[in-house]
């Protein structure tokens, strides 16, 4: 099995010892290093706080060394396209742990046009609790309604129970649901070519 701290730790931009400090309780700079050489067991006690940490899902931190893996060969700046000096494992969706816990991600597919999305798309959604409306205040949502339906559109209000959808759909008025048992965050729009 392959350990991929570091691939993981980089990709969110965290030093070593940022993640140490992030750890529960936290731990030294070292340790981690020790742990993503491989020179110190990585034992499941470590997986689960080390993933906390970085906010995704223990198993995301190893792999096998047999299954092919999709590789970041370069990065798209402001002007072209720059070969990185190592090829990196990509973090997929699926990977990535949710906000609360290890609730999985809900996606969302695009079947026709709408706003700014195109049919082939999949949104890519982080659920929240109700009361955390404000951290998703102008970004698209998917609100679950009465009788299994949902809402779509950019959250644009909350005031007590009642949280406002404003559609993605030219000319559609504001939604308005009562106390939804959840709110789903777009984070993610996957687009084939």
């Amino acid at each position: 099995m392959i350990n991929r701290i570091r691939e993981i730790r980089k990709a969110k931009g965290l030093t070593l010892a940022q993640l140490a400090e992030a750890c529960s309780p936290p731990t030294t700079a070292q340790t981690i290093g020790r742990l993503e050489t491989g020179m110190r067991n990585l034992s499941t006690k470590w997986m689960d706080r080390i993933a906390a940490a970085l906010g995704v899902d223990p198993q995301v931190l190893v792999r096998s060394e047999t299954a092919a893996r999709a590789q970041v060969i370069a990065e798209l700046g402001a002007s072209e396209p720059e070969a990185l000096a190592k090829p990196r494992e990509a973090i997929l969706p699926t990977e990535i742990a949710a906000a609360h816990g290890d609730e999985p991600m809900l996606v969302l597919e695009v079947t026709a046009a709408l706003g700014e999305y195109r049919p082939g798309d999949t949104l890519w959604m982080r659920r929240i609790d109700p009361d955390d409306a404000g951290t998703a205040m102008n970004r698209d949502c998917l609100v679950p309604r009465p009788g299994g339906r949902y809402a779509f559109g950019r959250l644009i209000d909350r005031k007590g129970s009642l949280v406002g959808i404003l559609p993605s759909q030219a000319g559609m008025k504001q939604q308005v649901i009562d106390n939804p048992p959840w709110i789903a965050v777009a984070t993610m729009l996957v687009r084939p070519l």
